[in-house]
């Protein structure tokens, strides 16, 4: 199977099955041998932070000097990016190649009566096939939606499950409370492992504890930066245990995500890990993550952010405020129709002095003309329909000045996009 017909095959399976649940992604692993079981993992879920923490996780363990398995979703440019070792995405011809085994093993359990594998359980099944081939030291794997019913949890109890925050997000599938999505989330607690959990409200902590205490997991919570010792568009340098760390990653969200990320090499040390605390720090400088209030140009500065649900707008808002206080945001936004949209623009619509209204290339997304009018519901600004967003970039590049700021958000699906433009 060539890369071309990998692509047409995966893309034309369904996204999700008529119902969540782990038996389809179980049977196909047994068709496939159980790859998953020959990997230590560790796990990471929550509802905002997991790409970067994967990502912060996995630079300070290739500076240790391991062969680092990496799973994420969704991507941003490419395909290939969801499936990488460290800072090499999986090759088109091996993923062809696993591919076409894949699909000789769902073709057989359909023969056999059992169901078809979502494309979300395809490819998870390529990517353990992948690491296990190549014989990865450890890998670390970005669950996909929620916890406990997503694909990912397919994998026996992990070196470490790592749970970053939690707030409201696909909630048609989790829960309405921030309990019920924190017991989705809690999912990935294994009987008898270990958890790093970050701060959570009440209502999720109590979640997390009552699973934890069930399953008798270790339950290990994270500490955060006592004090941001400075920030700028060059980085950021923060105090945590006493220590001194810098990031280069913008956003003081960033310094969390990278506190839970020393967290969890600190206790895979005490597994017997041999990390350093120079590996550390050189691992976190080394981290960059795509679409994460990403600074791609200057003179007219530009961000790209994946901000796609309430949570993530208010610290999208918050970072705006720290970096450029009072400088002019030209605004291009577009969002998914099943996300809290309302809410989510009376967040970011305070920090506008314009906005372009765009349409994500996905069929969840809310049309640009529907989204323009929930914009003019709450602000005056100069509101443009322009469902392109290569055409809204160079539009909004365009007309501003050098001090100026361009911000892209609202989902990740079309950030990519934009990369390529700037």
């Amino acid at each position: 199977m060539t890369y071309g017909e990998a692509m047409e095959y995966i893309s034309g399976i369904a996204r999700f099955g008529s119902h969540l649940g782990l038996q389809n992604v179980r049977t196909l692993m047994q068709y496939l041998g159980n790859p998953q079981d020959r990997l230590k993992i560790v796990h990471v879920g929550g509802t905002n932070g997991k790409g970067s923490t994967v990502s912060f996780l996995s630079h300070i363990l290739m500076r240790s000097g391991y062969k680092t398995g990496i799973y994420t979703s969704p991507y941003i440019e490419r395909f290939t990016e969801r499936i990488r070792i460290g800072d090499e995405e999986i090759g088109e011809d091996d993923l062809g190649r696993l591919t076409e085994s894949v699909r000789d093993a769902t073709e057989e359990m359909l023969r056999d009566g059992y169901g078809q594998p979502t494309e979300f359980e395809i490819v998870c099944a390529i990517a353990f096939l992948y690491f296990t081939e190549q014989e990865c030291d450890i890998c670390v794997v970005e669950v996909g939606l929620g916890g406990r019913l997503d694909a990912t949890n397919v994998i026996p109890c992990p070196l470490l499950a790592v749970i970053t925050t939690i707030s409201y997000d696909h909630m048609e599938y989790l829960g309405n409370t921030l309990g019920q999505i924190a017991f989705e989330k809690a999912g990935i607690i294994k009987r008898g492992g270990d958890v790093l959990l970050y701060p959570q409200e009440k209502e999720a902590g109590e979640a997390f504890l009552q699973v934890s205490r069930e399953r008798e997991a270790c339950l290990h919570h994270a500490a955060m930066p006592e004090k941001i010792l400075s920030a700028d568009l060059s980085g950021t340098v923060f105090l945590l245990n006493g220590r001194e760390y810098r990031i280069r990653m913008l956003g003081l969200n960033q310094t969390k995500n990278a506190s839970m990320a020393v967290h969890a090499a600190v206790l895979l040390q005490k597994k017997g890990y041999s990390i350093s605390e120079n590996d550390i720090r050189e691992g976190l400088w080394d981290t960059t993550w795509p679409g994460r209030f990403e600074l791609r140009r200057k003179d007219p500065c530009v961000i790209l952010d994946g901000a796609h649900n309430l949570e993530g707008m208010q610290v999208l808002a918050e970072n705006l405020r720290l970096y450029f206080g009072d400088k002019k945001i030209r605004l291009i936004i577009g969002i998914l129709k099943d996300k809290e949209y309302g809410k989510m623009l009376d967040v970011i619509l305070p920090k506008a002095d314009c906005a372009y209204a765009v349409c994500p290339p996905s069929d969840r997304a809310l049309p640009a003309g529907e989204l323009a009018g929930e914009i003019r519901k709450r602000s005056a600004i100069p509101t443009v329909i322009e469902p392109d967003p290569a055409k809204a970039y160079d539009e909004a590049v365009g007309k501003s000045s050098r001090e100026d700021v361009v911000v892209a958000c609202g989902s990740l699906y079309y950030l990519g996009i934009l990369r390529k433009l700037s």
